[in-house]
């Protein structure tokens, strides 16, 4: 069972509680939710807001593929996912991507909820433009966690 959707911000917000009513089932004794938020600092600037823009509907492509590839990687097939992401401007604070997993068990669910998040930053056409207190603005590179092996 699967949610994905890019939510242009002009429209609506983002809800942790829509996200909530989704994964909420006896199906599943463990739900994680990961919230993106705009944060004040970023590479020593201040920032005050940022923009994102998307290609909506491969970034909904996106979603679905990585949800469909966590059955055979991950081999969790007993899941709800929801996903959404936040199109337009936003101050600080306010929330930018949701993401909520249900899961049988705990571990799961965590490993799930890194998955989805970390392929999200690597595949979906999202893009982010900070906009600074000097009323500077930049777009950024995608910024993947990326974990060397010793």
């Amino acid at each position: 069972m699967l949610h994905a959707k890019i939510v242009d911000i002009k429209e609506k917000k983002i809800s942790l509680l829509d996200a909530e009513k989704f994964v909420s089932s006896f199906d599943y004794g463990a739900s994680i939710y990961f919230t993106g938020t705009v944060r004040n600092q970023n590479n020593n600037k201040s920032v005050i807001g940022i923009t994102y823009d998307s290609h909506d509907a491969l970034v909904v492509k996106s979603f679905e593929e990585i949800y469909n590839e966590s059955e055979f990687k991950l081999k969790i097939q007993n899941k709800a996912i929801f996903i959404e992401h936040a199109k337009g401007y936003l101050n600080l604070g306010e929330t930018s991507i949701i993401i909520a997993v249900g899961c049988k068990h705990r571990d799961e669910a965590y490993v799930l909820s890194r998955y989805i998040i970390e392929e999200i930053k690597k595949r979906s056409p999202i893009w982010k433009k900070e906009h600074y207190t000097d009323n500077q603005s930049d777009w950024l590179k995608g910024n993947p966690i990326v974990h060397e092996k010793n």
